[in-house]
């Protein structure tokens, strides 16, 4: 049966939703449009292209999030290096390993751009904080005067997954005019430089998405795929400005769509436990990456012991109402 999935930001906590995937695969579920944000965005984007679960997790293993935790020497001198690439770049870390890999990855099925792939296959959730809008990539990027299906797929993964300090924000030149000049002055048109990150900082969970199709256009199913119980065994340390902004972005990311899910289906979500690991725990252990997978291997197993795959439906208890997917309730 064919779905339509939705998956959330959660840094390297990633590799859980793909243990969620393979559960759905084991159940005959086949992906028909998807979405995500940062982390969610990777995975989003891979299923777009034609890999399985089996496979973006082997990906995800060989290359770790720390791989693409580098920078210029001269930027690791300490004390002052690291704070001079914030400044001077705006991040700790350019986040262009990530985008090439990403890249090699999505040209090994065919794909550069989302012209390369079917109309509405996968849209990608990120933030200009230079507007101060959301961006739903491909069709917002029009807006900027780039043709949707010219954009790179691996470009919207890259802003979709710019965590604020961390890695660079994405510049794109946006042209404007100047009206100042009256009628019978010519109209000056210049760049400026507008700055995109981490969809997370908007919108974390975007299960809204499909809920916003023209009525009657699809009744395919909506599933999402959710991070819960994050970090409250352990207690962020905040020592400077730093690690506080790294606690501000963190506890956002877990807040600002609970009352949206809390107001719509919670039924149609997978809620998978993330097993006390931070969004930035980059340097996560084999041993971590494979439990956080089992993980969302077992949340998946659990959410389609009771998912009928003839209405697209799931019944929690044995007597008990069966609740519509296609976000049409």
């Amino acid at each position: 049966m064919k779905v339509n999935g939705v998956f959330e930001g959660g840094g390297v906590k990633g590799i859980s939703l793909v243990g969620a995937v393979r559960a759905a695969e084991l159940n005959g579920i086949r992906f028909h449009h998807v979405a995500g944000t940062s982390s969610g965005s990777i995975i989003a984007s891979l299923l777009a292209t034609g890999y399985t679960a089996p496979e973006i997790k082997l990906l995800i293993e060989s290359a770790p999030f720390s791989s693409f935790m580098k920078r210029s020497p001269i930027f690791n001198l300490k004390p002052f290096g690291p704070a001079a690439r914030l400044m001077l770049k705006k991040g700790l870390y350019s986040g262009d390993a990530l985008e090439e890999w990403i890249d090699r990855l999505l040209r090994l099925k065919g794909v550069a751009t989302f012209g390369d792939l079917e109309k509405g296959k996968l849209r990608i959730i990120a933030s200009d904080i230079t507007n101060g809008k959301l961006m739903v990539l491909p069709d917002d990027i029009a807006s900027y005067g780039i043709v949707p299906d010219r954009f790179g797929v691996a470009r919207a993964v890259r802003m979709s997954t710019s965590i604020p300090f961390f890695f660079d924000p994405v510049a794109i030149p946006q042209r404007l005019s100047d009206a100042s000049g009256g009628k019978r002055k010519k109209r000056r048109v210049f760049v400026r430089n507008v700055y995109v990150v981490d969809g997370g900082l908007l919108s974390n969970f975007p299960l809204w998405l499909f809920d916003r199709e023209p009525e009657g256009t699809s009744s395919v199913p909506v599933i999402g795929f959710q991070l819960v119980g994050r970090t409250e065994a352990r207690p962020r340390k905040i020592g400077g400005p730093l690690s506080m902004l790294q606690a501000m972005f963190e506890t956002m990311l877990g807040a600002h769509d609970e009352r949206y899910i809390e107001k719509h289906n919670r039924i149609r979500t997978i809620k998978i436990p993330a097993m006390g690991v931070r969004t930035t725990d980059f340097h996560l252990s084999a041993e971590d990456s494979e439990k956080l997978y089992l993980s969302g291997l077992t949340a998946g197993q659990q959410f389609f012991r009771h998912w009928d795959h003839k209405t697209g439906t799931v019944n929690r208890k044995p007597n008990g109402p069966q609740v519509n997917f296609s976000g049409k309730n």
